[in-house]
């Protein structure tokens, strides 16, 4: 073989690595993440310190090309999910990241409500108006809102809540116009948008959003959560834990690395979450010695099953925790001998 053919060989085949790794197929790869210590991120004002240190848990999420894909396959903490079992048809990139932060949010205002009423500290909300999550195609409101918009008026009336806001819409025809008022980005702006049918055969007139209701926590004294490059509602419990350990006296962690997961809801309430082994998996490697999993009321293959199973596969000595509620892993905590120095 000539040496310009040879090269012209290795050109070609270079081009070729590159553009199947730009190509992605119809998947997404899940793999542990990391184990990030919470102190730094969550401040309540005035907050007592503490010896050890509550951590979220994290799993690394992409779209698969075919080398991430057959890497996958060989590993056994990476698991592959089609793109519909991700996200919602026709969402966009954009939208998905919305969606994740909006979930992240509500877990936090949840986490926030449920430590400070355990604290025995009020909590008050402010309704602020809907947050759009998507864009429905071809319907009105394309082109002139965007995903993550705070939309506080309409026709110049604020509204109490989505359903205000719905029914407010409802009690006008399609072809009528409706100008909305809504913040992007810190600025205010309006625009007016002309209703549609929807397509459903009610003929009833929608701006073409999919929206949610967003409301502001108010607590003192103040807390601080940046959790801006954080999704989804997997941090719940761990917010929970970390915003009641510093309201309170008592150093519930007591001087132990304590990761975990779940959702939390406002009453207490610990949820499933996907991901489990590999979160175990990233607990341990961070050097975690307990580790809350959901329980889900002892139901076959729950949360705290599928922890338990990855731990002994890895062979850790971590603690697998099972809790149902926030005042569970709390009493825990409380009971658990004070790590020796």
């Amino acid at each position: 073989m000539s040496r310009k053919k040879s090269i012209t060989l290795s050109i070609f085949a270079a081009i070729l690595i590159m553009a199947s790794a730009l190509f992605y197929l119809p998947y997404y790869v899940t793999k542990p993440g990391m184990a990030k210590e919470l102190e730094p991120i969550v401040e309540v004002e005035g907050g007592y310190d503490e010896e050890g240190s509550f951590m979220l848990t994290t799993v690394r999420m992409g779209r698969a090309n075919i080398y991430a894909y057959i890497i996958a396959k060989l590993s056994k903490y990476q698991e592959i999910f089609p793109v519909e079992d991700i996200r919602a048809e026709d969402e966009s990139d954009e939208e998905y990241n919305i969606r994740q932060l909006h979930m992240m949010d509500n877990s936090k205002t949840a986490a926030i409500e449920v430590a400070y009423k355990k604290a025995g500290k009020p909590v008050e909300y402010a309704y602020k108006g809907v947050y759009v999550l998507r864009i429905m195609e071809g319907m009105p409101a394309e082109g002139k809102l965007m995903p993550g918009d705070l939309v506080f008026e309409v026709d110049g009336n604020e509204f109490k809540s989505s359903d205000d806001f719905i029914e407010y819409i409802s009690s006008k025809k399609p072809g009528d116009t409706v100008e909305l008022s809504y913040k992007r980005n810190g600025k205010t702006n309006s625009v007016k948008v002309p209703l549609k049918a929807l397509d459903d055969g009610s003929d009833r007139p929608v701006v073409g959003i999919e929206l949610v209701d967003d409301k502001a926590i108010d607590v003192e004294p103040e807390v601080t959560v940046q959790s801006d490059e954080i999704g989804g509602p997997s941090a719940g419990l761990m917010f929970s834990l970390e915003i009641y350990n510093q309201l309170t006296e008592e150093d519930l962690t007591k001087g132990y690395e304590i990761a975990g997961t779940g959702t939390m809801s406002p009453d207490g309430t610990v949820g499933r979450i996907g991901g489990i082994q590999q979160k175990v998996v990233a607990a341990d490697k961070a050097g975690a010695e307990i580790f809350f999993a959901p329980s889900e009321k002892g139901a076959k293959g729950s949360n705290y099953e599928e922890a338990m199973i990855a731990a002994e596969d890895i062979n850790t000595k971590m603690k697998i925790v099972p809790v149902d509620t926030f005042d569970e892993a709390v009493s825990y905590l409380e009971n658990l001998k004070a790590k020796s120095s």
